[in-house]
């Protein structure tokens, strides 16, 4: 195993540019943290300004065991409860994390890859990890790691250099993804797509493929952007790419092309699979069309990275969904797809793709929780949702949360749905209330949602009674 990159206070405080104060700080490391909440002893603490000031909980980070501190309030030097403290003095200690974070990254000689799309990048960062990880020691981000303070902790971790760095980038607003890149430096970039999320702090959809356009900054010639052929806008801004570009799909012409695609419902999907090395045919138990093509954008990054295809086919078929995302398990006889960790326009119409693709179950019930943050755009979208949901042949549907939600519900209805098949509640316990009096053994049951909607409220009810 390679040596470890060994950060002490010191270190940090050469690394970011900050006067350290107190003890000489030889003392190693054992983790970085912002929340005193999560924070294990040996941690540094990074005392950052926010909707609350940082500084204000550095004596109660060392109460709880901090070994060091990085500070931008002077005022704390000198005081008698972090007496024996390294403390780190900066301008700005967010600022100091990503120039910490960019540090390491540089000197773990890893190799990064950066993930970012508005639908499918967990998923598609987890396969890409798992592909690759067939040949090479991969470090990946956890969770939603994935913004301005997430993703430089991440990039932390490499300090134990990995081969590879797996990350996925996130945001909300135009700006945050030039950020994330330019500390992650990736080697290679990977966009999965562009689609209706967050068009609450967005004018468009177009405005927010430039937002995402971002992942394509500060590259050199010899960098790789992995882009899906099959979105438009993702190409129309891929064409301006300084470094290659390695394309992915399932309709339009592409490097990594798929065919005789087989959609086998919640059983997954099966395809062959056309590469620069060669053809093979590829099986994932992941369900619905949207996770072929994340797992054709794997399959380009581990062709970058050599592994052979043979070995990608064989971590194909081993894929296993994220928690939540849709996590199938049957309980009591029903068949129970949990994608309750999040939603959007795009990905709820690959399940309801899905779920009407699955004529061998005599019922379909899906419970659909409210999409957030899509802005003024929010009920037009959700009554079109519900129009494509009386169109997928569902038996019941229950819409969960505000007005957005009871517009879903009316366009299932004016899409042809009978009245009395529809429900409408505002709470995701009431509909968990509901759900245990309407499904029956037998049933196939999608339960998705935004995450603040907690439609993982009806999975764990359903879970818990009916298993």
């Amino acid at each position: 195993m390679p040596q470890e990159i060994e950060l002490t206070p010191a270190a940090i405080a050469r690394a970011v540019g900050g006067e350290l104060v107190g003890p000489e700080g030889g003392r190693r490391l054992s983790g970085f943290s912002f929340d005193t909440r999560t924070l294990a002893p040996g941690d540094v603490f990074f005392a950052i300004r926010g909707a609350r000031d940082g500084n204000a909980f550095v004596a109660d980070a060392v109460a709880k065991g901090a070994a060091a501190a990085v500070v931008s309030d002077r005022a704390l030097v000198g005081s008698s409860r972090l007496a024996g403290t390294p403390l780190v003095v900066v301008g700005d200690a967010l600022e100091a994390l990503q120039a910490l974070a960019r540090y390491v990254r540089r000197a773990s000689g890893a190799a990064v890859v950066a993930v970012t799309g508005s639908a499918g990048k967990s998923t598609t960062k987890e396969m890409t990890a798992e592909l690759l990880s067939a040949r090479y020691r991969v470090f990946r981000n956890k969770g939603n790691l994935n913004n301005h303070i997430g993703l430089p902790l991440s990039l932390l971790e490499l300090r134990r250099k990995p081969d590879i760095g797996v990350l996925e980038l996130g945001m909300n607003h135009a700006g945050e993804i030039r950020t994330l890149v330019h500390i992650a430096e990736p080697e290679v970039r990977v966009w999965t797509n562009v689609g209706p999320a967050h068009l609450e702090f967005f004018a468009s959809v177009d405005a927010i493929a430039e937002a995402k356009a971002e992942i394509l900054e500060g590259a050199k010639t010899d960098d790789l952007l992995v882009a899906n052929a099959d979105d438009r806008r993702v190409m129309r801004h891929a064409a301006r790419f300084r470094g290659r570009v390695s394309t992915f799909g399932l309709e339009a012409p592409a490097d990594v092309q798929a065919s005789n695609v087989r959609d086998l419902g919640v059983d997954g999907t099966a395809a062959r699979v056309r590469t620069p090395v060669g053809e093979a045919d590829l099986h994932t138990s992941l369900p619905g069309t949207a996770n072929l093509s994340n797992l054709l954008a794997a399959t380009a990054v581990a062709l970058r990275f050599e592994v052979p295809l043979s070995e990608i086919v064989a971590g194909a078929a081993e894929l296993k969904p994220l928690p939540r995302r849709g996590e199938m398990t049957k309980a009591g006889g029903v068949t129970i797809v949990d994608d309750s960790y999040n939603s959007n326009p795009r990905a709820l119409s690959k399940a309801l793709a899905t779920m009407a693709g699955e004529a061998r179950f005599a019922r379909r019930v899906a419970l659909i929780g409210e999409m957030l943050e899509l802005g003024d755009t929010s009920e037009a979208l959700h009554r079109a949702a519900g129009e494509e949901a009386a169109k997928s042949g569902l038996t019941v549907l229950v819409a969960v949360g505000g007005a957005p939600a009871r517009a879903l519900a009316d366009g299932a209805v004016h899409g042809g749905m009978s009245a009395s098949a529809v429900h409408y509640l505002k709470d995701s316990t009431s509909a968990a209330d509901l759900a245990m009096t309407l499904i029956r053994p037998g049933d196939l049951v999608l339960v998705k949602g935004s995450r603040g909607i907690r439609m993982d409220v009806v999975v764990d009810r359903l879970k818990a009674e009916l298993g």
